[in-house]
């Protein structure tokens, strides 16, 4: 059972898609992350507060609807598989959070035009695709990317990542999981 872990939703369930085809980001996981943005010197809490939000890869949405619960101004989840996607929807109708945000179904390897850049960008595909880059080059081509967003990437321990024009801000590994935090040049 997926949880909220703090701010307004703190404690709040979250359904996740039945079967393999998601991995949802633990809450021990998602936990480790916001602490690492809020305390971070090259995040902070305004890394998230007041920020427009994409989760690509979004699943159940639980890193985007984190992000709300802790004063993320707007969040939009980008989703293809169909299940996953009438999971995260139910997730944002129970947390009634429709108006901050948009459910789109679509790959992220072929995004369509962002309505708005974000700031903060999660992305967290199938391990070992080698699709964080792909999915970076064709976000930022689509406007997803404001100048010099976070990006949050979850890897599989041992997958190798290399992305020209982004800083590597930290990275940290996770049981099965690597985040690595880069910032967009």
């Amino acid at each position: 059972m997926l949880r909220l872990v703090a701010g307004r939703h703190r404690g709040r369930r979250l359904a996740a898609p039945p079967g393999e085809t998601t991995r949802p980001t633990s809450d021990r996981v998602r936990q480790a992350l916001f602490d690492m943005l809020w305390h971070a010197p090259w995040a902070g809490r305004e890394a998230v507060e007041d920020q427009r939000v994409l989760d690509a890869f979004a699943g159940s949405g639980a890193l985007g609807l984190e992000a709300l619960s802790r004063g993320a101004a707007h969040a939009s989840f980008l989703e293809s598989d169909r299940v996953a996607l009438a999971v995260l929807r139910q997730n944002v109708a129970m947390l009634k959070e429709e108006a901050r945000c948009s459910v789109l179904g679509g790959d992220a390897l072929r995004p369509r035009q962002a309505p708005a850049p974000c700031a903060l960008v999660f992305l967290d595909p199938p391990y070992g695709r080698e699709l964080v880059p792909k999915a970076l080059a064709a976000l930022a081509e689509a406007g997803w990317l404001a100048p010099g967003a976070l990006v949050v990437a979850e890897l599989g321990r041992e997958e190798a990542l290399e992305l020209p024009g982004y800083a590597e801000q930290a990275t940290r590994e996770h049981g099965a999981a690597r985040l690595v935090f880069l910032r967009a040049g």
